[in-house]
């Protein structure tokens, strides 16, 4: 990121916001409202996930609703670490260099407080056709791969939160056995 940003190329500050956006987009498995409305505050400790920190827990406020309900509250568990180190660093150092971040928006945008919803299809479909990648692939591709590796990685992708935050526990405390096991073997 420095050695980008030290180039001075214009542009490379929305582009950053837009790889970190899109990033935690899949890394909780969000919708396109989900992500374009979090705040800074949005993301909390999980009690069973202390190895997370302070983004443990993504409080999505404005989640879909039924026609003519409010907005649906959930709360989404962090699962992979990379999603905490691109949140420190945009929330702690990139973010804050954005023209509008005076703001709670997470992700605001080069002209207002907050990136539209037009602005996140345009600059995925963007990034997407530069990549030479399948135009099938849309923003909401990000929730459904997701949701595919946690299948994936033996997650039940429909289970109440008390059931995630121990499996996660359970997974969180098995790897640092493994990791630990063949140290301890070495005494």
């Amino acid at each position: 990121m420095s050695r980008v940003r030290g180039r001075g190329r214009k542009g490379w500050l929305p582009a950053f916001r837009d790889a970190m956006l899109f990033k935690t987009a899949y890394a909780y498995g969000l919708r396109r409202n989900d992500t374009r409305m979090l705040d800074t505050a949005d993301f909390g400790r999980n009690p069973e996930g202390a190895e997370f920190g302070e983004y443990g827990v993504c409080y999505v406020r404005h989640g879909k609703a039924k026609k003519g309900s409010p907005p649906k509250r959930r709360s989404v568990l962090t699962v992979w670490e990379w999603s905490v180190e691109i949140l420190d660093q945009w929330i702690s150092e990139v973010g804050p260099a954005m023209r509008h971040a005076d703001g709670p928006a997470l992700w605001p945008s080069e002209r207002g407080r907050r990136v539209g919803l037009q602005r996140l299809d345009s600059r995925f479909a963007a990034y997407r056709d530069d990549l030479g990648l399948d135009a099938v692939l849309d923003f909401h591709s990000l929730r459904r791969s997701y949701f595919t590796h946690l299948i994936e990685d033996g997650w039940d992708a429909c289970v109440s939160s008390d059931f995630r935050t121990r499996t996660l526990r359970r997974a969180l405390d098995a790897t640092v056995e493994a990791a630990l096991t063949p140290a301890r073997r070495a005494l």
